[in-house]
């Protein structure tokens, strides 16, 4: 039965991740932590997301934006490794709400961008911004769609935003299993579920490619940032308890 669940959420994450510009984790997290308890996020999810990835790689190659991806891996391979490293010493629940405010911040950028003007990205941000990322990705298994506003702003949408995503996600998440097993977070347990949710995210990946041809880049925009604001509101929701005592 935790099987089947698994097999069931991570299409329709996928699929959905897809029409969003990422996120699947979000949709994942609670259900990994129902079923097996929160321990064994960050491992089942790198797992699950190495794999879910590495299929958008081979879906989305020939959209890969080459001069962004040159700019982040260097840092986000660092900052994966060093957020692994301290997943093994210590749990830091308040980052989640510090992630859970960007998101929304984001959002607010983004509806007010004519009269603000936004933020814009040039390629060398990715540098710092994916070890932040990868940083925190590696300690609390999953960032959301973080680094969504970014692409955006940046100017990639629909294939070459998901392609330029799930390559730089991909090096990131293999660089975290290296580290989860050295530093003795992974098992093989939580290795065969991160399997079964990343072999699962083959037809959910199969039919958003398949969706996202009919969208235009309005509408992935738009998606998008609906996606991200509902991830920081749940990101918020899900440390409500630490927001009270605080």
């Amino acid at each position: 039965m935790t099987i089947l669940c698994f097999i069931l959420a991570s299409s329709v994450a996928w699929f959905i991740s897809s029409l969003a510009g990422g996120g699947s984790p979000l949709i994942l997290i609670p259900v990994v932590s129902l079923l097996v308890g929160t321990a064994s996020i960050p491992p089942i999810i790198t797992t699950g997301m190495l794999f879910g990835n590495a299929q958008r790689v081979g879906i989305y190659w020939k959209n890969i934006d080459w001069y962004v991806t040159s700019w982040n891996l260097p840092g986000a391979i660092a900052g994966g490794v060093l957020g692994a490293f301290v997943l093994s010493r210590t749990r830091i629940e308040w980052l989640s709400v510090l992630l859970a405010f960007f998101l929304i911040a984001s959002v607010i950028s983004f509806l007010f961008r004519k009269e603000t003007g936004g933020f814009s990205v040039k390629a060398w941000y990715f540098l710092p911004i994916g070890f932040l990322y990868a940083f925190f990705s590696g300690l609390i298994g999953s960032t959301g769609p973080v680094l969504n506003p970014f692409y955006l702003n940046y100017g990639l949408v629909k294939e070459e935003m998901i392609g330029t995503k799930s390559l730089n996600v991909l090096v990131v998440h293999i660089a975290k299993m290296i580290a989860y097993g050295l530093f003795g977070v992974l098992n093989m347990t939580d290795l065969g579920y991160g399997l079964v949710i990343g072999l699962a995210a083959l037809p959910g990946n199969w039919l958003g490619q398949i969706v996202l041809q009919h969208m235009s880049d309005q509408q992935f925009r738009q998606v998008v940032m609906t996606f991200v604001a509902f991830s920081g509101a749940f990101m918020l929701w899900q440390q409500r308890q630490f927001l009270v005592f605080w």
